[in-house]
């Protein structure tokens, strides 16, 4: 069957557009009149739609993308439908209708008809992979599995929110001290580029003697203005150098590695991963995910080659009988309160609740951590952009001064 991206007039009298496989258009234009009472008014095949949307210029796609938060809510309400009885492909129908996300519309048509036409749902949401990541896949496989499928969404939608309220902390607390960054280096770069050379002509024209650290300003200035594009120039290079030497295998290795040792960030780094691992492990295994299975999918997730490879050294160590706890443990790059909490669950048997605990506690930690720095960034940044402004401006006073005294 072919794949076609359609648009037509409902019963309602709207446009309306999907996605719908098919032998051919004339097929298309009858399944959809017969199951949806929709006149078929164009139709495109899916490859031929992408390789159009890839010839128009849309910068809208790059704001449309489907957020953690979107995919929480359609979880949240796929969730309630088949626990208030509704069949999964009307709910999925439902749901299909409400989405305003172009993106997210189009993969749940696809998935629909997937399942419509017998597929699993996991299946289906498998040949999605960049909207559904495999962790979700996973869970809903679990809970298919189990049968407790709407319990599984569940819990998916409460882990998806509870990422997505940590990651949204994290960058609202950054927003202000970025913004006060940015206004700093235009605000300097302005000066260099135009207040500096105008009252450099002032200077010559007097051919006062000026202090060094006037000319070396009047220099820096001069470098600015006359080789602005070498130094853009060398700015792309050195930037496309790092992000080539961190695309390499042992690059991204260090860099990881030197994230999580920075002073006071390398922390805060290191508590959002042991977070993100915790609540994902832990929502797992709720799920009846196995958990080697679980470990594997856990450690993909966390987005730092350093933690990739000790998660996968403990998952070996599981493999081999040995409990969780201990190969993270040795690694040295878990806490210890958080190892001594995983092998107290595991050995009382609730080690999905001391997860959750972990998880939470490591939450509220983050959020201190970050009002922390940002309390301490605010006040640093301005002291740094008065030196550096309160610099230029007495390198300029100066010799005004000398300049107006000669004159008198």
């Amino acid at each position: 069957m072919t794949v076609y991206v359609w648009r037509g007039i409902g019963p309602n009298g709207r446009e309306t557009s999907g996605v719908r496989d098919a032998d051919n258009v004339k097929a298309l234009r009858a399944v959809l009149k017969r199951e949806k009472g929709i006149l078929l008014t164009a139709a495109l095949e899916e490859s031929e739609a992408k390789k159009k949307a890839a010839r128009d210029i849309d910068f809208g796609r790059y704001f449309r993308r489907v957020t953690t938060l979107d995919l929480a809510i359609m979880t949240r309400q796929l969730a309630t439908l088949l626990k208030s009885g509704v069949p999964l492909v009307e709910s999925l129908s439902a749901l299909i209708e409400q989405m305003e996300k172009p993106e997210l519309k189009a993969a749940l048509t696809q998935v629909r008809d997937k399942v419509n036409e017998g597929s699993s749902l996991h299946e289906a949401l498998r040949m999605h992979p960049k909207i559904f990541p495999p962790l979700y896949a996973n869970m809903v496989e679990a809970g298919e599995a189990s049968g407790t499928l709407e319990l599984v969404l569940a819990r998916l939608a409460d882990f998806l929110e509870s990422s997505n309220k940590l990651t949204t902390k994290v960058q609202s607390a950054l927003a202000y001290p970025a913004f006060m960054i940015l206004m700093s280096m235009v605000t300097i770069t302005v000066m260099m580029v135009v207040v500096v050379p105008q009252i450099s002509t002032i200077f010559e024209q007097f051919g006062e003697a000026l202090p060094w650290y006037t000319r070396l300003l009047i220099f820096t200035s001069g470098v600015f203005v006359g080789y602005w594009w070498l130094l853009g120039a060398l700015l792309g290079l050195g930037i496309w150098q790092f992000l080539r030497w961190r695309g390499t295998p042992g690059g991204r290795a260090r860099w990881d590695r030197l994230v999580l040792d920075v002073p006071l960030f390398g922390r805060l780094f290191l508590m959002v991963a042991v977070a993100r691992f915790a609540r994902t492990l832990s929502t797992l295994l709720k799920s009846g995910v196995p958990l080697l299975r679980a470990m594997e999918i856990t450690r993909n997730v966390l987005g730092n080659v350093e933690l990739m490879r000790v998660v996968e050294e403990a998952a070996a160590s599981i493999r081999e009988g040995e409990s969780i706890a201990a190969p993270l443990r040795r690694s040295g790059r878990f806490p210890p309160i958080v190892t001594h909490m995983i092998a107290v669950g595991e050995r009382s048997g609730q080690l999905e609740e001391m997860l959750e605990n972990v998880a939470s506690a490591y939450d509220q930690q983050v959020e201190g951590k970050v009002q922390t720095l940002t309390s301490l960034l605010e006040p640093l940044m301005i002291v740094i952009m008065g030196l550096i402004s309160g610099g230029i401006t007495f390198s300029i006073l100066v010799p005004l001064m000398r300049i107006n005294e000669f004159v008198q």
